[in-house]
């Protein structure tokens, strides 16, 4: 319940526009419960809006709804027409005298118009909504805030034959018809949420029907609702649904609460998907998938998105943000609840690689770079802005690492406090946390600084053996870089997980044991070690940060092939690859042997699971070995990682070519054993080719053709686009005309394109954009060429800067369509201060000239005007 005594009308934004953290205060009216009623159509719909509202606190403010792009046509108060309102900004004001009133709207919008995709808008002939984080104020006026909770209910009214299947959150009611061609149905939702949670969709449309029994033996109705042509698409989506609705209860006690559950596929959006009560709507992506047109990549994603989804409905709908700093309160605790999910569907070392992998690729360049900030953040311009990965990635990370000092029954039983004590309430980081120490008796109070500071911890780590005392020293520092806004931090609270081998016997000198540094330096001694040892540190990547040891390529080598920790092993190959690829970018002096020898010992064990010997062994990508640099070299890295991995296909070529046909034939079938194989098939392909083998075109585009599945002929197409054989344009060719009615594939083929490592990337990806099949419009496809050629290092930072001004000119006419999508691809500009004169200059003045772009959306002006801070 909220503290009504310092109720009052939300603050102004601050001079710069800016939202404050310390601004907040309760909402001035509550909103128990609303009744909406939609006339739907793509060029005009009518929304009537019905809300009781109640005075929260003793204050004389008026109601004040949030508003934008609809036209208001009516305002009633307690069934009566009043003409006392006024539009002050983006807010109807309503003043109201007593403390309880019933307050009508009327209201028109035009959903095909909407390109930003917030709000109602059409997609493909379907008409559907994005509410979060602002969007439901662009359907009608409401105090759209994430602390207001209503109960709704909803009806619905269109033309039948064009939009026969009408859905809302909750559960149905009834249905009927009208004169005209017309009909109608009510769906009502008891659980009160929040305006960013509210869903419809109007369409032509079949459905996937499933049903899951509850522990309490509750029989839900599921649904997936997709165009008919892609009806056959929808199985693993419906599996997934309903293995993540077991694993729920079963992991964390947590049961649906609704009679049905639906899941709408589009193809234009914003996200990936979202969690809508009762009816989750989600980016066509995460949802079709069979294996002509899906690689394993995607049906991973797609169970993994289907349960983020899903388990919002208790972190995320039953449990709310109080405001929207506290985003990271549903999105991390989510993400780490899905990760634990896709853990247990296959190999969790595996997992947990892939998920460090993104961290580092998007969350660590963000908290080294002009737009980090701490996963609690302190201010925001527009809030869209403020998806990232530090939200979601990073606080995952966070929960992570409390589940790591509390134990599994400590942490369960706090998670169990946490749903129970705020079940139907709009909460905070702090109340999570707050349940974490109540449960486990532990103090977090220092831990909290990982919500308030940016920034990636470092730590120095050095191991000294005196082998005459029978002691190892172990001395730890840590060092938090500063930040915008935050130059100066305090130590952080790091949970190290350790471990020791020896040198010459490689057995394990000491169990695990759990280290938490929260000063600035710390040392620990262990007695009894009469062997050298070799320091396997942060297993299982316990904190989110950066380990510098002085361990010797012979250590690193060593613990690639004798960690018993998987994440470790990797690790420890991962370091290795990263120190030569280093030392030949900045010395120019390469030193493959290292190298080389752990990959072909990694090769040669049999016992290892194929998954986690492609991970293993693929090379750190040129954006992950430039992050480890005070200056960005593109074209000294790129030649450094190709000499690498020409060095490796050449001096491993049997056993490229051994891996490469130890996939086992027969038709395409999804497990973790078969995954395995095909990833471990890709990369060996791709380092046959590498190696400049003579033979290597043709057997990538000999697999191209004899493909059953999307994951091996993607695999040899990639392996194809970066090279320069006749087989590559054929290829490309083959696998348009072949997709040409598939977006979702066809988004692949943009990719592949976009990421590819030929020098003359650049200007194919100029003329991509002028295929007729690419379009800003749809955020699939701009991300899948402009948000990866942003990515491709090497080709984006041409020295002439023709990269830079190609992103330029891409965000600055997406902005004009979906001021979202424009932001969220601007951050590799941000990057300038890591480069050279020149092509800092270059990107800088980019920047600039999207930030004197008249008429630019408050998104893409944040990004760029903190890019350029």
């Amino acid at each position: 319940m909220l503290d009504v005594s310092q109720a009052i009308a939300t603050p102004p934004p601050h001079a710069n526009g800016a939202i404050s953290r310390y601004d907040y205060r309760p909402p001035a009216w509550l909103v128990p419960d609303t009744r909406l009623v939609f006339d739907l159509d793509a060029a005009a719909t009518r929304v009537t809006a019905t809300l009781s509202v109640t005075r929260n606190g003793d204050h004389d403010e008026p109601l004040r709804l949030d508003g934008a792009g609809q036209a208001p046509l009516a305002v009633r108060v307690d069934g009566r027409t009043v003409d006392d309102w006024r539009v002050e900004g983006e807010q109807l004001v309503v003043p109201l005298a007593g403390a309880a009133h019933s307050v009508e709207t009327e209201v028109e919008i035009a959903p095909e118009r909407n390109t930003q995709l917030m709000g109602l808008y059409a997609s493909g002939g379907i008409l559907c909504t994005q509410c979060e984080a602002e969007g439901f104020r662009r359907i009608t006026y409401f105090p759209d805030r994430p602390d207001v909770l209503s109960r709704y209910s909803v009806r619905l009214v269109a033309d039948a034959a064009r939009y026969p299947i009408l859905l809302a959150n909750g559960d149905p009611v009834d249905a009927g018809t009208l004169d005209a061609g017309r009909h109608w149905a009510e769906w009502n939702d008891p659980y009160p949420k929040p305006s960013y949670l509210f869903a419809l969709v109007a369409g032509d449309l079949a459905v996937n029907r499933g049903s899951f029994v509850t522990q309490s033996g509750r029989t839900v109705e599921l649904g997936i609702w997709v165009r008919a042509g892609d009806i056959d698409k929808t199985h693993h989506a419906l599996h997934a649904l309903k293995t993540s609705m077991a694993w729920d209860e079963r992991v964390y006690g947590r049961e649906y609460d609704l009679d049905v559950f639906n899941i709408v596929a589009v193809d234009d959006f914003n996200f990936g998907a979202m969690e809508n009560k009762g009816l989750n709507i989600f980016n066509s992506r995460y949802i079709l998938a069979d294996p002509d047109t899906a690689t394993d990549y995607d049906y991973d994603a797609i169970a993994a998105v289907v349960a983020h989804e899903y388990f919002h409905n208790w972190s995320g709908n039953r449990i709310t943000c109080r405001d929207w700093f506290q985003l990271s309160l549903k999105e991390g605790f989510t993400v780490y609840r899905d990760q634990g999910f896709s853990a247990d569907q296959g190999s969790a070392a595996v997992k947990r690689i892939e998920d460090v992998r993104g961290l580092r690729a998007a969350q660590f360049p963000e908290d080294a770079g002009p737009l980090a900030h701490p996963v609690r953040p302190e201010s925001y311009l527009e809030i869209s802005n403020f998806y990232t990965a530090t939200i979601y990635n990073k606080g995952a990370e966070l929960i992570r690492m409390m589940a790591t000092m509390l134990g599994p029954q400590a942490f369960r039983a706090a998670t169990d406090l946490y749903f129970d004590r705020f079940d139907g309430t709009a909460a905070t980081c702090e109340d999570f946390v707050a349940c974490m120490e109540e449960a486990s008796g532990r103090d977090l109070a220092q831990f909290r600084l990982w919500y308030s500071q940016a920034g990636t911890p470092r730590v120095a780590a050095s191991l000294a053996h005196e082998a005459g005392e029978g002691r190892a020293t172990l001395r730890l520092a840590q060092h938090v870089p500063g930040t915008p806004g935050q130059p100066d931090k305090q130590p952080m609270v790091l949970p190290l997980r350790i471990k020791l081998f020896g040198a010459e016997t490689g057995r394990a000198l000491i169990d695990e044991q759990l280290v938490l540094l929260d000063r600035g330096s710390n040392t620990i001694v262990f007695d009894g070690i009469t062997e050298r040892p070799m320091l396997s540190i942060n297993r299982g990547f316990s904190s989110p940060v950066i380990i510098e040891s002085d361990r010797s390529a012979a250590e690193l080598g060593f613990l690639s092939a004798h960690d018993d920790d998987p994440f470790a092993r990797y690790e420890a190959m991962q370091q290795l690859m990263l120190d030569t690829l280093v030392a030949a970018t900045i010395e120019g002096t390469p030193d493959h042997d290292a190298v080389v020898t752990a990959v072909s010992n990694t090769l040669a064990d049999g016992t290892l699971d194929p998954a986690f010997v492609a991970e293993a062994v693929l090379l750190p990508s040129d954006s992950f070995v430039g992050d480890q640099m005070a200056m960005v070299d593109p074209d000294a890295i790129f030649a450094a990682r190709e000499a690498l991995r020409r060095a490796l296909g050449k001096r491993l070529a049997d056993q490229w070519r051994e891996a490469y046909e130890r996939a086992p034939a027969g038709p395409y079938v999804y497990s973790p054993a078969a995954k395995g194989h095909r990833r471990l098939r890709s990369v060996a392909l791709g380092y046959i080719a590498a190696s400049g083998a003579a033979d290597a075109a043709a057997l990538a585009f000999r697999q191209f053709e004899a493909a059953d599945n999307m994951t091996d002929r993607q695999g040899a197409l990639t392996t194809l686009a970066n090279g320069h054989a006749d087989e590559r344009e054929a290829a490309l060719d083959i696998f348009y005309n072949r997709y040409a009615d598939n977006g979702l594939v066809i988004d692949k083929w943009f990719q592949t394109q976009a990421l590819s490592s030929r020098d003359d990337t650049g200007r194919q990806v100029a003329e991509l954009a002028r295929h007729p099949d690419f379009t800003l419009a749809n955020p699939n496809r701009a991300r899948s060429l402009v948000g990866a050629y942003g990515a491709n290092q090497r080709a984006f930072n041409a020295a002439d800067g023709s990269g830079y001004r190609f992103l330029a000119d891409q965000l600055i006419a997406l902005d004009r369509l979906n001021p979202q999508t424009a932001a969220k691809l601007l951050p590799p500009l941000g990057r300038w201060r890591r480069f050279d004169a020149n092509r800092s200059a270059l990107m800088r003045a980019e920047l600039e000239r999207i930030v004197a772009t008249p008429g630019l959306s408050k998104d893409l002006f944040e990004q760029a005007s903190k890019s350029l801070g």
